[in-house]
């Protein structure tokens, strides 16, 4: 058995996943890359693509399962399957919201109690969620895709805490807007309502101008390879400009100072 880091990164087929699938690979570790359909998914050298739906158990079962048979072990798992929301709260189906959470939150508690026993039996493990700095602050008409985000900040940090006496670290990404294939596959609630159109037509034409100069996947990707190789990862990384300095105004300006420049970013008060 080859003595590489073994790395399982879901979601792998573009964006964020396929950067990071890419970078791995190229620094030597043992990459596996999933997809919805694996058969379609972009080769990607030296990274073995394999099918996984992470909504499903038995998907779930069978592609950690695939990995274990193959090469014995997981040493790092990356969750990085998700998808965009958008639409005012209202406006998104219960049906709706509950997708969003089956992909964005439950599809990484499956994977995790997937990895956990063998991870627990070699007393070793790297688990890395890849959130978002809008399950720190939330974003208007992206309510629904925030509250996943939050939740996967809650289960983060009580997972840390669990499994650190079986020499099992957690960590979990917080990007701001990023310029990737997700901007462009984000879906929308099938109902609009009219009383909302002036505000969400402009909070949309916000989110495409922050993304079109935000950064590319390949910056959260570096972080990815940052916190995998750290003998000693913190629980949280803010990745890029945007994050970090909204994260610092959050918390040293008054509550209402802080959402009215929300506001304003999101033009939401825009005549």
């Amino acid at each position: 058995m080859s003595n590489q880091t073994v790395v399982l990164i879901t979601g792998a087929s573009s964006g964020v996943g396929q950067s990071t699938a890419r970078l791995l690979s190229q620094a030597g570790y043992t990459v596996f890359g999933t997809s919805r359909n694996s058969a379609t998914a972009e080769a990607i050298p030296s990274v073995e693509m394999l099918a996984l739906d992470v909504r499903n158990d038995g998907s779930v079962s069978a592609c950690v399962s695939a990995v274990l048979n193959q090469v014995g072990r997981i040493d790092v798992l990356v969750n990085n399957a998700a998808y965009e929301l958008a639409g005012a709260v209202e406006e998104v189906s219960l049906e709706e919201a509950k997708a969003q959470f089956e992909t964005n939150f439950f599809g990484v508690v499956r994977m995790v109690k997937a990895v956990l026993p063998s991870m627990r039996q070699r007393r070793r493990g790297r688990i890395v969620n890849v959130g978002s700095f809008a399950g720190v602050s939330s974003i208007p008409f992206m309510g629904i895709y925030a509250a996943s985000k939050f939740a996967l900040e809650g289960y983060t940090e009580a997972l840390s805490m669990e499994v650190q006496p079986f020499n099992i670290r957690v960590s979990i990404t917080e990007a701001g807007f990023l310029n990737t294939p997700m901007m462009h596959n984000r879906q929308t609630s099938a109902t609009r309502l009219e009383d909302y159109d002036p505000w969400r037509q402009r909070a949309f034409t916000a989110f495409r101008d922050q993304e079109q100069k935000a950064p590319g996947p390949q910056l959260v990707a570096e972080t990815l390879l940052k916190i995998i190789s750290s003998p000693s990862p913190r629980l949280r990384y803010l990745v890029g400009s945007q994050a970090k300095s909204v994260s610092r105004l959050r918390w040293f300006l008054p509550e209402g100072l802080y959402e009215r420049g929300k506001r304003s970013a999101f033009r939401l008060d825009d005549r």
